[in-house]
Protein backbone atom coordinates (compact mmCIF):
# COMPACT_ATOMS: atom_id res chain seq x y z
CA UNK A 1 0.00 0.00 0.00
CA UNK A 2 0.91 3.63 -0.49
CA UNK A 3 1.45 5.20 2.88
CA UNK A 4 0.70 8.77 2.31
CA UNK A 5 -0.16 10.99 5.34
CA UNK A 6 -1.44 14.26 5.97
CA UNK A 7 -0.48 17.02 8.41
CA UNK A 8 -4.29 17.22 9.81
CA UNK A 9 -4.11 14.29 11.92
CA UNK A 10 -1.86 12.13 14.22
CA UNK A 11 0.31 9.56 11.93
CA UNK A 12 -0.44 6.54 14.08
CA UNK A 13 -4.21 7.07 13.35
CA UNK A 14 -3.86 7.47 9.86
CA UNK A 15 -2.03 4.47 10.06
CA UNK A 16 -4.52 2.53 11.49
CA UNK A 17 -7.21 3.34 9.14
CA UNK A 18 -4.98 2.28 6.46
CA UNK A 19 -4.65 -1.06 7.84
CA UNK A 20 -8.14 -1.34 8.97
CA UNK A 21 -8.93 -0.93 4.99
CA UNK A 22 -6.22 -3.39 4.34
CA UNK A 23 -7.68 -6.14 6.13
CA UNK A 24 -11.31 -5.03 5.28
CA UNK A 25 -10.36 -5.34 1.46
CA UNK A 26 -8.38 -8.71 2.02
CA UNK A 27 -5.15 -6.80 1.03
CA UNK A 28 -4.12 -8.58 4.36
CA UNK A 29 -5.72 -11.73 4.60
CA UNK A 30 -7.77 -13.19 7.31
CA UNK A 31 -5.21 -15.46 9.18
CA UNK A 32 -2.33 -14.25 7.65
CA UNK A 33 1.23 -13.12 9.59
CA UNK A 34 1.67 -9.16 9.45
CA UNK A 35 4.99 -8.23 8.71
CA UNK A 36 6.96 -7.25 11.82
CA UNK A 37 6.56 -3.59 13.11
CA UNK A 38 10.41 -2.71 11.88
CA UNK A 39 9.18 -4.30 8.53
CA UNK A 40 5.69 -2.27 9.02
CA UNK A 41 7.70 1.03 9.98
CA UNK A 42 10.10 0.88 7.13
CA UNK A 43 7.40 0.04 4.32
CA UNK A 44 5.63 3.22 5.89
CA UNK A 45 8.63 5.14 6.54
CA UNK A 46 7.50 5.84 10.29
CA UNK A 47 9.58 5.50 13.65
CA UNK A 48 8.42 1.91 14.49
CA UNK A 49 6.77 3.35 18.11
CA UNK A 50 4.43 4.53 15.92
CA UNK A 51 3.94 1.75 13.84
CA UNK A 52 3.37 -0.42 17.66
CA UNK A 53 1.01 2.23 18.46
CA UNK A 54 -1.27 1.71 15.45
CA UNK A 55 -0.84 -2.03 15.78
CA UNK A 56 -1.61 -2.06 19.11
CA UNK A 57 -5.24 -0.32 18.52
CA UNK A 58 -6.37 -2.35 16.02
CA UNK A 59 -5.24 -5.32 18.59
CA UNK A 60 -7.54 -3.41 20.87
CA UNK A 61 -10.43 -3.99 17.96
CA UNK A 62 -9.43 -7.53 17.43
CA UNK A 63 -8.60 -7.04 14.12
CA UNK A 64 -5.00 -7.93 14.85
CA UNK A 65 -3.66 -10.70 17.49
CA UNK A 66 -0.25 -11.56 18.63
CA UNK A 67 0.65 -15.44 19.55
CA UNK A 68 3.58 -15.11 21.49
CA UNK A 69 6.94 -15.65 19.34
CA UNK A 70 5.32 -15.89 16.18
CA UNK A 71 4.26 -12.38 15.88
CA UNK A 72 0.97 -10.50 14.82
CA UNK A 73 -1.80 -11.84 12.61
CA UNK A 74 -5.01 -11.15 11.11
CA UNK A 75 -8.16 -11.85 12.90
CA UNK A 76 -10.13 -14.83 11.30
CA UNK A 77 -13.46 -13.69 12.59
CA UNK A 78 -15.42 -13.51 9.74
CA UNK A 79 -18.41 -11.68 11.67
CA UNK A 80 -16.02 -8.87 12.16
CA UNK A 81 -14.03 -8.62 8.99
CA UNK A 82 -17.38 -8.19 7.95
CA UNK A 83 -18.76 -5.77 10.27
CA UNK A 84 -15.37 -3.54 9.70
CA UNK A 85 -15.66 -3.63 5.56
CA UNK A 86 -19.54 -2.57 6.23
CA UNK A 87 -18.35 0.16 8.62
CA UNK A 88 -15.81 1.41 6.24
CA UNK A 89 -18.59 1.31 3.08
CA UNK A 90 -20.76 3.29 4.86
CA UNK A 91 -18.21 5.94 5.65
CA UNK A 92 -17.20 6.42 1.84
CA UNK A 93 -21.14 6.48 1.18
CA UNK A 94 -21.59 9.10 3.39
CA UNK A 95 -18.64 10.76 2.55
CA UNK A 96 -19.88 10.70 -1.63
CA UNK A 97 -23.44 12.11 -0.47
CA UNK A 98 -22.08 14.85 1.27
CA UNK A 99 -19.68 16.00 -1.27
CA UNK A 100 -22.36 15.70 -3.49
CA UNK A 101 -25.05 17.35 -1.67
CA UNK A 102 -22.15 20.62 -1.24
CA UNK A 103 -22.58 20.54 -5.58
CA UNK A 104 -26.11 20.82 -5.19
CA UNK A 105 -27.03 17.07 -5.92
CA UNK A 106 -29.79 15.59 -4.01
CA UNK A 107 -29.82 11.57 -3.67
CA UNK A 108 -31.21 10.31 -6.43
CA UNK A 109 -29.08 12.14 -8.83
CA UNK A 110 -26.02 11.09 -6.78
CA UNK A 111 -27.32 7.33 -7.05
CA UNK A 112 -27.89 7.46 -10.87
CA UNK A 113 -24.30 9.33 -11.44
CA UNK A 114 -22.85 6.09 -9.62
CA UNK A 115 -25.36 3.80 -11.81
CA UNK A 116 -23.79 5.59 -14.94
CA UNK A 117 -20.44 5.61 -13.76
CA UNK A 118 -20.38 2.30 -12.24
CA UNK A 119 -22.96 0.31 -13.86
CA UNK A 120 -25.97 -1.57 -12.67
Amino acid sequence: MNYVFDNERPIYVQLVEMLRIEIASGTLKKGERIPSVRELALMARVNPNTMQKALAELEDEKLVYTERTNGKFVTNDEKLLKQVKQELAKQQVSHYLEGMKQLGINQEEAIQYLQELGGK
